[in-house]
């Protein structure tokens, strides 16, 4: 009842305080948050704040009226709108007012607003859609736009997201690199003008530039200090984030869609949606706004984000393109060995007119080859069956071989200019899915495989080539629609296989992380975020990913790259994500063996850990020749810390590292684990018993002198 008395006081004191101020107040808050819209005496919508929660009602009203919620093309403001349509006569204006807004509880821990916009001249309406995720201080933004014009209206520019900041000055983290050289973390303050990040390669968007950014506001954010919006959208494909500085010093962030070739003849009544844009601003560093995301993630965006994953064997780098059954099988009893749970086979197992011998032919022909595999996949499976493991297989069904079948007989199903010579980007080409045709063939390719051989549990769906030869068959007069309808086909797909098979786990693989954003990853339990797999290179790319993604998504595996490196510096690596091995036993020493089934027994054991709990990156490998990370479960039992010394100098002073996340109330003890056989811990105060406090503020001594060393320290609470 006293609960009751108080919402009801705070309510009739925020109606009061509107209603002074003859002013609107809508406010979206999770739990430190808070994004608050106040309506103008002109009937449109201004971001008042974002930022730290406002705890206070009566302050709210003295909130400045600040920028247009979501600005338009055609007015008054000189700076890069959000929105900008042309209208059937002509006119490239648009001017929205609030109608209305709307506030619901999905759950105790979510809630939706949605405000109404209209234009006052012409029948166009924009809804502007904010689920705020309260415990992980999450907010979900897009926007539906719609009109009733008598013909169709061209959208020219269409924002998920417009956000406004004032502050002092801004420094923005990118994320870019290369095949092979991924998200590289690039600081830089931002000045007046326009700084853009996207992606213009339709398919494989994220080769070059990744989806997410980190804003730190007054001065650099660091892991566990200052202030610092992190964000990203969730569209497998071109997107576009623009960071406009005004004459005043003020901030807007644009994000959605890449406009680039892509204006959009919008219907009357049809909705355009756009894609989801996901935030959180975190008060305490970038340590904190990752573990926003990865709770956020694992709870209510990854496909089966709660359930544990699969280690496994592939084998790849250890046949390429030359295998048989033998020599699979021999690689099952590798996989059994090792004691993980899957044998994957990869790329080379199709086609038979063009049989797949290498990457020039047979992609789309998607039947076992013959010679390759007389018995087929079944017989694969059932092998794998008996020896206890799961199977699971490549496919690659976006795209196709000029040298195939399927080009041969529908040429008209790839994407490709008609009147100029094809460009291959590694000798392939885009189907087009916006063609329904298309969609039915790439979910058959899937579907006919579970169909014929249900014991497959797993799919490595890769995606190699960006759009080359633009130019669409199926679509004729609308070619700027193509960027956006492969997508919107490509989830087509995906919802089709997601709702037949909704328990079969995928690997969402691109050469790499060329496709890494949350709305894919609705559709597949993990990604691939490298083909390069040197570990030394993995420690910088993981760092970077792991900055928005949890380790539960991201695959690592031990393979022979950098060979200057142990197995057990390999495996300690790929041990920080979701494990597995791309290599053949014959390769390895006995004591090399011996230490990677050991390893995979401790990573079973540690998964709970390292894919559930709360990641602390301690020491960064950036500007430093050492890098730490550690992984707290949620009750803060237990723990696990992983130390790299990576090229130290001959007389560097190394320090103490502090730990993080743990109860500085409990004793814990540690003890380093993953050790090779025969060796023994050079740990100082291995197996010794500490306080969470003396462990955090006083630290380990984790790091050597050593070159290429590495250590894992598991951390257990005792009474």
């Amino acid at each position: 009842m006293k609960g009751k008395i108080i919402f009801l006081t705070c309510f009739l004191l925020i109606s009061y305080l509107v209603k002074a101020e003859n002013k609107q107040v809508i406010k979206i808050s999770t739990n430190d948050i808070d994004l608050i819209y106040k309506v103008g005496d002109n009937g449109r919508l201004y971001q008042s704040y974002l930022g730290k929660k406002l705890h206070h009602p009566s302050d709210l009203a003295y909130l400045p009226q600040e920028a247009e919620a979501y600005l338009t093309h055609g007015m008054e403001d000189y700076f890069e709108p959000a929105i900008h349509v042309v209208h059937n006569d002509g006119n490239p204006s648009l001017l929205l007012k609030y109608i209305s807004h709307t506030e619901n509880s999905i759950s105790p821990e979510i809630s939706e607003t949605v405000i109404t916009l209209q234009d006052d001249k012409y029948p166009v309406t924009v809804k502007l859609h904010y689920i705020a995720y309260t415990k992980e201080n999450i907010i979900k933004t897009f926007t539906e736009i719609s009109h009733q014009e008598k013909k169709p209206i061209e959208l020219q520019k269409y924002a998920s997201s417009m956000l406004h900041l004032n502050h002092s000055q801004y420094f923005l983290t990118e994320f870019s690199g290369d095949w092979a050289n991924e998200v590289n973390m690039k600081e830089q303050p931002l000045e007046f003008g326009k700084k853009i990040l996207d992606s213009k390669l339709g398919t494989r968007a994220n080769m070059l530039c990744s989806p997410f950014f980190q804003l730190s506001l007054d001065q650099k954010a660091e892991e566990n200090q200052g202030e610092i919006l992190v964000g990203t959208l969730g569209w497998t494909g071109n997107f576009r984030f623009t960071f406009e500085i005004d004459n005043k010093n003020k901030l807007r962030i644009i994000s959605g869609i890449n406009p680039y070739a892509s204006e959009y003849l919008l219907k009357p009544n049809e909705v355009f949606k756009t894609p989801d844009f996901y935030f959180t601003y975190s008060l305490s560093g970038k340590g904190q706004a990752s573990r926003n995301f990865h709770d956020w993630a694992r709870k209510y965006q990854v496909k089966d984000g709660g359930k544990d994953r699969m280690t496994l064997l592939n084998n790849w780098e250890a046949t390429y393109f030359d295998f048989n059954e033998e020599k699979l099988v021999k690689l099952m009893d590798d996989a059994v060995k090792l004691g993980v749970d899957m044998f994957l086979l990869d790329d080379g197992w199709f086609a038979n007119k063009y049989p797949r011998s290498s990457d020039h032919q047979g992609l789309g022909d998607w039947e076992e080859t013959a010679d390759k595999l007389p018995n087929g996949i079944g017989y694969l499976t059932e092998t794998a069956k008996k020896k206890g493991i799961k199977f699971g297989i490549w496919i690659e069904p976006e795209m196709v071989n000029p040298k195939s079948e399927l080009y041969e007989k529908h040429k008209d199903w790839v994407i490709h200019l008609p009147n100029r010579e094809e460009y291959y980007f590694r000798n392939q080409l885009v189907l087009d899915l916006s063609n329904p045709k298309v969609q039915d063939y790439v979910f058959n390719v899937v579907d006919n495989l579970m169909t014929k051989y249900p014991d497959i549990a797993f799919f490595k769906w890769d995606c190699n080539s960006p759009i080359t030869n633009i130019y669409s068959p199926y679509l004729k007069d609308k070619q700027s629609h193509l960027y956006i309808d492969y997508v919107r086909g490509l989830y087509n797909v995906l919802d089709r296989i997601k709702a037949k098979y909704p328990n079969l786990p995928m690997m969402l693989c691109s050469g790499g992380g060329g496709r890494s954003d949350y709305e894919a990853l609705k559709y597949f339990t993990e990604f691939w975020i490298s083909d390069n797999t040197d570990p030394i290179e993995r420690l910088f790319i993981q760092w970077g990913y792991s900055q928005i993604f949890p380790a539960k998504v991201m695959c690592a595996h031990v393979t022979t790259w950098n060979k200057n490196t142990s197995i057990k510096f390999r495996t300690d690596v790929a041990m920080m994500c979701k494990l597995g091995f791309d290599i053949k036993l014959t390769d390895m020493s006995k004591n090399d063996e011996s230490y990677c089934e050991q390893a995979v027994k401790n990573y079973n054991r540690l998964k709970p850990v390292i894919l559930d709990g709360d990641m602390f990156r301690l020491v960064s490998p950036y500007g430093n020749n050492h890098t730490s990370t550690m992984y707290v479960d949620k009750a803060q039992q237990n723990a696990v810390v992983f130390a790299f010394d990576i090229h130290p100098r001959y007389a560097e002073k190394t320090l103490p590292v502090r730990l993080q996340g743990l109860d500085p109330d409990k004793m814990y003890r540690i003890k380093e684990i993953n050790l090779m056989p025969g060796a023994n811990s050079s740990l100082p105060n291995n197996e010794k018993l500490f306080s969470g406090e003396f462990l955090m503020n006083v630290g380990l001594d984790l790091f050597t002198k050593q070159q290429l060393n590495s250590r894992i320290v598991e951390i257990t609470a005792e009474d």
